[in-house]
This record gives C-alpha cells, structure tokens and sequence, in this order.
C-alpha cells in the first residue's frame, strides 16, 4: 500500500490500523513511501511494516537512481531470499563463484545487487543532509502553505484545485478529461507539470516564487477557459 497515494496526493487514512489487521490475519505488508518521505513524517519502525520501497528522486532531493527498500529486522533470519543476487550478496564476493545454490551475505547484505553507481549515492546522500538540515515539519508547513496559495490563484480563474490539506501530500490535483493536453499545453507554455489519467499534477517546489505560482495559474486559468 502507498502512504501518499501517487495520483491523487491524498494520505492513506489510519495506517497504523490496516498494517496491524493485516499481521493479524497473517500478512505481510510492503508500504510504499515515495511521495511521503520527506514529505510527512515517516516513522516505518513505529508503523511496524515489514517491506518499505522509496527513491531520492523524489521530495528526498537527491536526483534519480538512489532507490532503496527497507525489510524489518525480524526478516533478516535467512528466511527470506532474492530470486537472483547481484555480486555483492554473495556470502564470499569476491571469490567470484557462482555456487548452486546460490550462497548469500549474511542480514540484510542478502538482498544486494551488483556495484553500486557511487556518485548516485553521494548526490542522494546531498539531499537526505538537506532535509535533515531543515526538518520535516518545516519543509511540511511551508509546502502546505505553497499549496493553499496556488489553490487560491486557481480558484480566482476558475480552476478548482484539490491540496493544501492534511489529508495530502505535496502536490495539488486539478481535475479535468483533457489533463493530459493541458499538460502538454502548459509545458509549451513553460510551466511544467504531470498527469496521471484525469488528473493534472501541480507540485509547488521549495524554490517556486510567489510570482511563479501566480504565473501558472494564470496560464492554466486561460487554458482551461478556452
């Protein structure tokens, strides 16, 4: 399940509840924390899941490629294993052989891959230490605020926008059939933007000006109105 669902931006309600129901009834929960982390805070030892799946790419600020899952130390007893290794997981890498079979690393080293590209890691790395640096909370506070403001800015040309709230993450929804040209409209006219099916994405960054959010609205106010 998504902490922040990808489409709409809204939080998955009582979570807490639905990975308990689900250990209780037997099983095992992968929760994926994409357009949360860096976004809300994200406790994965408090909510007791046992699979977590996230990236840098995203609200981490750390570019694309640094891609990560976190397994519960509780499955870090061996009784859970890859269909395939890379190298690193070997139990002895760099005897390079390939023993049938295969023999892994010891704890969580049993689900490495090959080399791992080091400047991706360093680039990630950059942007874990400036979230950090500023906190979430506050990073939380001011995106909500970005968000309200770019609401209002719709809403005074006529575009509803869905954001801003609690209950969603870091981006702010507008609704229409023709998402995917107003898309494709707006980044020829230099703001840029996504769509998923018949919803327009909008994610006002850190760095967004007040006068950028006023600039997007208008211009997608104008092409909505046509």
């Amino acid at each position: 399940m998504s902490q922040v669902l990808f489409n709409t931006g809204q939080v998955l309600p009582a979570l807490p509840a639905l990975i308990g129901a689900a250990h209780a009834s037997g099983a095992r929960v992968l929760l994926d924390v994409y357009h949360s982390l860096g976004v809300l805070p994200v406790d994965i030892g408090a909510l007791d899941a046992d699979f977590a799946i996230g990236g840098s790419y995203k609200y981490l600020r750390g570019g694309p490629g640094a891609g990560f899952m976190y397994l519960h130390p509780r499955h870090l007893d061996g009784g859970f294993s890859t269909l395939d290794i890379g190298w690193f997981a070997k139990k002895s890498p760099f005897d390079y052989v390939r023993p049938d079979p295969p023999e892994f690393a010891a704890g969580g080293d049993a689900l490495l891959e090959s080399t791992p590209p080091v400047l991706t890691c360093y680039q990630a790395r950059a942007g874990q230490l400036f979230t950090a640096a500023i906190g979430v909370a506050r990073l939380r506070e001011y995106s909500l605020a970005q968000q309200r403001t770019l609401i209002g800015h719709l809403s005074e040309r006529g575009v509803r926008g869905e954001g801003g709230s609690d209950d969603r993450g870091a981006f702010v929804v507008v609704r229409s059939e023709q998402a995917r040209a107003w898309a494709g409209e707006l980044e020829r006219r230099g703001v840029i933007v996504d769509s998923r099916g018949e919803l327009l994405r909008l994610c006002p960054d850190l760095l967004s000006t007040q006068a950028e959010l006023a600039c997007a609205a208008e211009r997608l106010g104008d092409i909505a109105a046509r």
